[in-house]
């Protein structure tokens, strides 16, 4: 079974949605009363459109809005009491739902935000500025995923997540698996609209890079196919980050085989600073190198035992002796034995990567929820071991934060820069994210203070003019855009998001802005980092 893109038959409800609407105040304080009226319309307009799972804020909030609000939370620096909520979170269960829900929310003058999964690292699919009205479409209920294992193609719903789409696909072909993230509660809308790097990457490239087809539903809620959305437009939803060209109701993807058996390796390395700095000075030389079909990746933490946390995870499609014979030839110094490897079905490798137990714990969507705060690099030559030496003594002081170094190389070196607005192609030997997560109740603010204190000092060893980064790993540090009118581009809102557009897409950005001035001129779709239009009559 697969969606096809159906008629744009709601444009025709659109001036009976508008009798349900009055205009809402746009001071920054509104009354109860001007509340209550919202409230009404956007209710009125999704029970005309037979919108019927949806739930609207009120003081307090009711049990069923707070838990549905905040089941797919992951970042609890967004959930708390004092972040300004939506008025209305809708749930969709079909295409056409979204499509209405889409229209009632523009109809009520509700600013949209789309949520897949709730991994938004800033919170930015579910979250607004303090005095913008706005409404959550949350994705959820559109989880289905079709396989055609003939074709080696599947369509998938973009509230589907990772993990129940590697479940589809493994009960349907173990031979065939889908080239995505390691966490299985990732939604699959936001994920590929960011790219989607994962341990298939080195191999298949990203998740954006085996898109073959779409359903987007726009502002004026059509749904559209890739013929109906133009090229332009296909590529730019296919990496240019989520929340600014529409909803994206399902992707066609191209599935990719792997062997009945892999090898999946888990290999603990704690030591001092000069042992950790040694062996990821060698890591950098040689994971980037390996086979196309071997990802080694590798983890580093401060610990107050003395010694860091350091580990490498591997993954290679292929028999264990020949992933062990690989390891020892080319990185000698790990000294990795076969005990630390073990072969097992690709699906078997994506519950351990998960870090879950078996693999109907792939179908569990709720997020491990922890306050945090991440940063992102690339790296497009070797650090020096003085340097990694000082930025490993800089972590240790810090148990709370840990890096991950993620391998480029293989087809990731391969594809074009402007293939797809993600552009960290060849050249980049691997990326860095930089993560940093406390408890409730400890100072949030010091631990996100000192992130960006060894952020600051990593950016001397980090890719330059623009110093990249990676819009899946989202950063308001690069920085943000209150939007102050409801519709239309300015050039100014275009110089002001050069400042992040270029960095998580360099020469891509423009391309970025002329799609976003086609697919949506009056900039429905926006969020604090998102992609602007050029101005009516701009070119």
């Amino acid at each position: 079974m697969n969606p096809e893109p159906s008629p744009p038959l709601l444009l025709l409800l659109l001036p009976l949605f508008l009798l349900f609407t009055t205009t809402r105040s746009q001071s920054n304080t509104s009354s109860t009363t001007e509340t209550a009226t919202a409230n009404a319309n956007i209710s009125s307009c999704l029970l005309y459109s037979h919108v019927q799972n949806f739930t609207i804020f009120s003081l307090p909030p009711s049990i069923q809005y707070s838990d549905l609000l905040n089941f797919s939370i992951q970042n609890l620096r967004f959930a708390g009491p004092y972040v300004h909520k939506p008025s209305v979170l809708i749930l969709p269960k079909t295409q056409q739902e979204l499509q209405s829900s889409i229209l009632c929310c523009r109809s009520s003058s509700l600013a949209i935000r789309l949520r897949s999964g709730g991994h938004s690292y800033e919170g930015l699919s579910y979250t607004a500025g303090q005095h913008t009205p706005f409404a959550v479409i949350d994705l959820m209920n559109l989880n289905r995923v079709w396989i055609d294992s003939g074709s080696s193609t599947a369509w998938a719903e973009s509230g589907a997540t990772l993990g129940e789409i590697y479940y589809a696909v493994a009960r349907s072909n173990r031979s065939l698996a889908f080239s995505a993230g390691s966490c299985s509660t990732v939604g699959s809308g936001g994920h590929i609209s960011g790219g989607g790097f994962g341990f298939l990457s080195r191999k298949y490239g990203l998740s954006a890079d085996n898109v073959l087809d779409a359903v987007l539903i726009d502002p004026a809620g059509r749904a559209l196919g890739r013929k109906a959305m133009g090229e332009d437009v296909f590529w730019a939803i296919r990496g240019g980050g989520g929340g600014s060209w529409g909803a994206v109701y399902a992707w066609k993807l191209r599935l990719v085989p792997v062997p009945d058996r892999v090898t999946a390796c888990t290999i603990s390395r704690p030591g001092s600073v000069r042992q950790v700095a040694e062996l990821t000075h060698k890591w950098q030389y040689v994971a980037p190198s390996l086979p196309d079909e071997f990802y080694l990746s590798t983890y580093i933490q401060g610990s107050t035992t003395g010694n860091l946390d350091h580990s490498f995870s591997g993954q290679f499609l292929g028999p264990r002796r020949t992933a062990v014979s690989i390891l020892s030839q080319r990185f000698s110094e790990l000294n990795v034995s076969e005990s630390e490897c073990k072969e097992m079905s690709w699906i078997e490798s994506a519950v351990r990567f998960a870090n879950i137990k078996s693999v109907s714990d792939l179908l569990n969507r709720e997020p491990a929820k922890t306050y945090f705060k991440a940063k992102s690099d690339y790296v497009r030559a070797p650090i020096t071991l003085e340097g990694l030496i000082t930025a490993v003594d800089l972590l240790s002081m810090q148990p709370k934060a840990y890096v991950i170094f993620d391998p480029y190389g293989g087809e990731m070196g391969r594809i074009g820069s402007g293939d797809l607005p993600f552009p960290h192609r060849g050249g980049n030997l691997y990326g860095i994210q930089y993560m940093i997560d406390w408890l409730e109740g400890e100072d949030g603010m010091a631990y996100v203070a000192w992130l960006r204190r060894f952020y600051e000092y990593m950016g001397r060893f980090a890719s330059k003019n623009p110093r990249a980064a990676y819009v899946n790993y989202v950063d308001l540090d690069l920085g943000t855009i209150k939007w102050t009118t409801r519709s239309g581009g300015s050039w100014d809102a275009v110089r002001v998001a050069r400042a992040w557009g270029e960095r998580y897409f360099l020469a891509n950005n423009d391309r970025l802005v002329r799609a976003k001035t086609a697919i949506d001129p009056d900039n429905v779709f926006r969020n604090e980092q998102s992609i602007p239009p050029l101005p009516k009559g701009g070119s």
